[in-house]
């Protein structure tokens, strides 16, 4: 018999990497899976301030021991089934956790939150993380766990490209267990006109590419599996935009990666890279085949 691929979570020590234990921990206890606890002790090169000021000391000096073992008291206290590996390395974390991410049915990392430069990078190691994750990732930020109560929604972005069938069934897995709704939601917006003419052409009309995006909706939920309740919306506006308002009424906010090689390396695209700053909700970033 396989055993279950593990939940990994990077700790650090800070009240965000907390409620990326929480997460992970749930996550952990709903697919039977252990839960993997790693810290990188390099981790204060990219956030090291607010790690200082959270611990009262710069990073470096941080006993690693204390952080790991801290968490894994909170993940026994929240679910004391979970099997817990705890691990700590002494390399930069991006590179740890992309590591970790070849062998983990999951990652989850804790994100600072909003704010200056924080919100310019969203903590820069969580967006490298995203960009080269080879497993599916979720980000939550502090702000994510002093929400009122739970929706019964997880919303799905639905786009044009290779990773939005995983991305489907990412979300599909994460609503059965929970009961909750699976609402798959697609963008459309009318092309602007390049003449005055207010007349719209053959096809043009608003109502043409509404129904172009139903039919796109309709494409990606047709292998939901039974149990799952699935609806579809289609609404006019900015991708970014339409998927960080769902956010507000929703459990978690699941989007596809498409990979996009650049200069400078691997980029997640825009869309994952502007809900992961704008969203409400905890967002689940779907690698596409790579």
């Amino acid at each position: 018999m396989n055993r279950p691929l593990p939940v990994v979570v990077g700790v650090d020590g800070s009240e965000a990497a907390l409620r990326a234990v929480d997460r992970a921990a749930d996550e952990a206890a709903s697919r039977g899976a252990p839960l993997r606890l790693v810290y990188a002790s390099r981790w204060g090169r990219y956030e090291g301030a607010a790690l200082a000021g959270d611990l009262e000391g710069p990073p470096e000096r941080v006993d690693a021991v204390e952080i790991v073992d801290s968490a894994a008291h909170r993940a026994r206290a929240r679910h004391p089934g979970v099997p817990l590996a705890m691990v700590t390395v002494a390399e930069e974390p991006e590179y740890v956790l992309v590591r970790e991410s070849r062998t983990a049915a999951l990652l989850v990392t804790g994100s600072r939150g909003r704010g200056g430069i924080a919100e310019a990078l969203l903590g820069s190691v969580s967006l490298t993380v995203a960009a080269h994750t080879h497993c599916p990732m979720i980000v939550v930020r502090p702000e994510h766990a002093d929400r009122v109560r739970p929706y019964g929604r997880v919303v799905v972005g639905v786009g044009d490209g290779s990773a939005t069938s995983a991305a489907v069934r990412f979300a599909a897995e994460e609503a059965r267990p929970r009961g909750a709704v699976l609402e798959a939601v697609r963008a459309w917006r009318q092309p602007a006109r390049e003449t005055p003419d207010p007349s719209p052409a053959v096809g043009d009309h608003p109502h043409a590419h509404e129904l172009r995006a139903t039919e796109v909706l309709d494409k990606a939920l047709c292998d939901v599996p039974a149990g799952v309740v699935a609806r579809r919306r289609a609404a006019e506006g900015h991708t970014r935009t339409v998927l960080a308002d769902a956010s507000y009424a929703a459990d978690l906010l699941v989007v596809g990666a498409e990979r996009r090689h650049r200069p400078f390396g691997p980029h997640i695209g825009r869309v994952a890279h502007g809900v992961l700053h704008r969203s409400a909700c905890p967002v689940a970033v779907v690698p596409g085949p790579e």
